[in-house]
């Protein structure tokens, strides 16, 4: 027999013998103790796998569906025309998700709280995006403000708590409409702004001659207008990280009135994590709602280089993320993490601190269980005026901001010099 004619029997012997004795990885057969439901099949994603969720918790357009119940919800704001330097924060919730992927309810449990956030006693949900125009900061205002009250009239699992939000940003801007909605429901409350500025800035403080009711809604001075809607408690909040560059030492005097402590990055130094949040936790009484802004660039933007407005000498990831676990006794009411802006990202670096910040708030709020306090009531304010082409301004539109005459003098003054 041929050389070749021998190969080709081996050939077809070797195909045969695999073919009655089928090698167990290539067997399509799979056979189960017990029959699986198509939940328990196809149910589950790997982190690398799937739509961006929030770390891949269950997804529903919330504003659209009234009926929806949550303890505890994720809500993007992808919002960024009211920022003073580099734009790019609207897609910050986006980046948010996709940096949150390989946290999953199966692999949830935090050790140092001791449970799973994902799978406890709430119900946490990613609420997707809230709509918000880009074309007229006038409006988004509006649309935001509607949207968080809209969001805390929902039911919570027990039916008998206000729902918390965490508000993926977007600039800092949208505080306001979030502690417009928190105020109707909790009263003042206590603000621990983690940030590299003060953001409590009047709005002449910006360097320019030329004003406007839309000008005057930045990401640089909604602190500045919670103050003077009467949304925040007195002397009882306080700045955490600070390092900016001021006008002058003016800036801290408009601080000072407006009720806040300051607490600069390089106090980290001095004074420790724990003497940082001993000074946090001083000037807030046990019953105190609170709510977390937690603005990306309080981070050291060789850590955090992804976001608008970047300050050198800013605490470590870990800095921060210790100080928020040293929180998690406060009644935290609501909360947002804001200016993360991918565009200038390297290796999601920004993101990923983002997402974990997320999960260390989530975190607190469950653990420390349903607040026992808060009301249900529709805010006090006037009717909305329609939006026509011919609508007033800003501020005269919005008849709950109390911006105050005093200001109103001064930018008279300016425009008539």
């Amino acid at each position: 027999m041929k050389p070749s004619s021998v190969l080709l029997v081996a050939t077809a012997t070797s195909l045969a013998a695999a073919h009655k004795e089928p090698n167990y990885l290539l067997d399509p057969s799979i056979e189960f103790e017990k029959k699986p439901t198509l939940e328990d099949l196809w149910g589950e994603d790997w982190p690398f796998a799937g739509i961006n969720t929030f770390a891949h918790l269950p997804t529903i357009r919330c504003l659209t569906n009234p009926e929806e119940e949550f303890d505890i919800a994720l809500i993007g704001m992808p919002f960024d025309t009211a920022v003073s330097y580099r734009a790019g924060a609207r897609f910050g919730p986006r980046g948010i998700r996709a940096a949150s992927q390989r946290q999953t309810s199966l692999r949830g449990f935090n050790a140092r709280a001791g449970i799973n956030p994902y799978d406890s006693w709430a119900k946490v949900i990613d609420c997707g995006d809230m709509p918000i125009t880009p074309m007229d900061n006038n409006l988004a205002l509006k649309q935001m403000t509607m949207g968080y009250r809209e969001l805390l009239k929902r039911k919570t699992g027990d039916e008998k708590h206000i729902p918390r939000l965490i508000s993926l940003g977007g600039d800092h801007s949208i505080i306001l409409p979030a502690l417009r909605a928190i105020h109707d429901k909790y009263g003042k409350v206590t603000l621990i702004h983690f940030d590299a500025h003060l953001d409590t800035w009047l709005p002449d403080k910006y360097p320019s001659h030329w004003h406007s009711d839309q000008a005057q809604f930045t990401h640089g001075s909604m602190l500045w207008m919670a103050y003077e809607e009467g949304l925040l408690s007195n002397n009882t909040n306080v700045h955490v990280g600070l390092r900016t560059r001021l006008s002058d030492y003016g800036d801290y005097d408009d601080d000072d009135v407006q009720g806040f402590a300051r607490i600069h990055a390089d106090d980290i130094m001095t004074m420790g994590i724990d003497g940082i949040v001993s000074k946090i936790k001083r000037r807030i009484p046990s019953d105190e709602p609170v709510y977390l802004s937690i603005d990306i660039d309080v981070i050291d933007p060789g850590l955090a280089p992804g976001t608008g407005t970047p300050e050198v000498g800013g605490f470590l990831t870990r800095e921060l993320i210790q100080m928020l676990r040293k929180l998690e006794d406060l009644n935290i009411v609501g909360a947002d993490i804001v200016e993360v802006n991918p565009s200038y990202d390297h290796a999601e670096i920004t993101t990923l601190a983002a997402a974990q910040i997320a999960y260390e708030v989530i975190t607190n709020m469950v653990k420390r269980g349903p607040l026992e306090f808060g009301h249900d009531s529709e805010p006090s304010n006037k009717p909305e005026t329609p939006l026509t082409g011919d609508s007033p301004g800003l501020f005269e539109q919005l008849p709950d901001m109390n911006l105050g005459q005093n200001f109103l003098e001064k930018i008279t003054a300016n425009i008539k010099h």
